[in-house]
C-alpha cells in the first residue's frame, strides 16, 4: 500500500504529461456489438454503444478504455474531463444495467466494447498494443473481471494479457454488492466466487494499479479488499501490482486520481 496526498505540483505534473494535438475529434454512439444481434433487442441498441475520442492528427497513440460507475445499475458514459487534450484516445462505454438484465451480462457488454477497441482502434490510427482499461467503481470492478479472468475476452477471440494495463478505481476485489443483491445476499455479507476479481489473481496478468480512497471513508471495505488482491496477485509472483490509498478521500476519489492513471500509462509506453 502507498498512501499518497495529492498537492497541486503532482496534479499539474499529470496533466502534462503527453505529447498534445491540435485537434480532437469524438465520435459518439457507435455499436460495438454486430448489427444483427441488436435487431431484437430495444434496449441493447440504447445501452451497447460507446464513443472514441482521439487526436486527429496523431499516430500510434495510447488508449483508455473508461467505464463509468454507478454500481451496475446507472451511469453514463463519459469522456473525464481530466483526460481530454492529453494525447491520448479515450473510450468511453455504457453497458447494460440491473434490473433490466443480471450478471453476468454487464460483464460481457464491457468484454465485447474492449474486444471492438482491439479490432477497431487501428482505424483511428491508434496503436492496439498500447491499450488501457479503466473506471470508477462499478467500472473498476468491470475492468479488473475482464482483465484478470481472461475467459470473457476470449470470447471474441481476444487475449487479456495484450491489455497494457489495469486501472481500477475503487473497484470491488469481491463479488459485487449488485450481483450479491440478485441473489439475495447483504452487501455486507463478502463473497469470493468466479464474479469476484479475487478468483482470478494470476501472475501473467497486465500490469495492475489499484487506487482507492481512504480507508476510513470508502464504502464498507474497499480499501481492504484491494489490499487483499494485491496481496494474493504478488502471492502468485504477479510483478506489476501497485495500490494506492487516496488520503483524505472518500469514495468520490476519481478526480485525484486520473494523474495517477495517466502517469502509469506514460510509465508503461515509454
Amino acid at each position: 500500500m502507498k498512501k499518497v496526498l495529492l498537492f497541486v505540483f503532482i496534479l499539474g505534473f499529470g496533466l502534462s504529461l503527453f505529447a498534445q494535438s491540435s485537434h480532437y475529434k469524438n465520435i459518439s454512439n457507435i455499436p460495438y456489438y454486430n448489427d444483427s444481434i441488436y435487431q431484437s433487442d430495444e434496449y441493447m441498441k440504447e445501452r451497447c454503444v460507446l464513443d472514441v475520442y482521439y487526436p486527429a492528427n496523431s499516430d500510434n497513440y495510447a488508449t483508455i478504455v473508461w467505464f463509468h460507475g454507478g454500481g451496475l445499475t446507472g451511469g453514463e458514459k463519459e469522456i473525464p474531463l481530466a483526460l481530454k487534450e492529453k494525447g491520448i484516445c479515450v473510450v468511453a462505454v455504457n453497458y447494460r444495467l440491473y434490473p433490466k438484465i443480471k450478471a453476468p451480462v454487464y460483464i460481457e457488454d464491457a468484454a465485447a466494447a474492449v474486444s471492438w477497441v482491439f479490432k477497431n482502434i487501428k482505424n483511428y490510427r491508434g496503436d492496439s498494443s498500447r491499450i488501457f482499461i479503466s473506471g470508477h467503481s462499478a467500472g473498476g470492478y468491470l475492468t479488473s473481471m475482464i482483465g484478470l479472468d481472461k475467459s470473457w475476452l476470449q470470447v471474441h477471440g481476444v487475449d487479456a494479457n495484450d491489455i497494457a494495463g489495469l486501472i481500477p478505481f475503487s473497484g470491488h476485489a469481491i463479488t459485487h454488492f449488485t450481483v450479491r443483491k440478485e441473489r439475495g445476499i447483504l452487501g455486507t455479507q463478502a463473497i469470493v466466487d468466479s464474479l469476484a476479481p479475487l478468483y482470478h489473481v494470476r501472475a501473467d496478468a497486465p500490469p495492475l494499479l489499484l487506487i482507492t480512497g481512504d480507508r476510513e471513508l470508502e464504502l464498507l471495505g474497499r480499501y481492504e479488499e484491494n489490499a487483499y488482491l494485491m496481496r494474493m496477485m504478488k502471492v502468485v509472483g504477479h510483478k506489476e501490482t501497485v495500490l494506492y490509498e487516496l488520503d483524505g478521500y472518500g469514495h468520490a476519489m476519481a478526480e485525484p486520481a486520473f494523474p495517477l492513471l495517466l502517469n502509469e500509462v506514460r510509465r508503461v509506453v515509454k
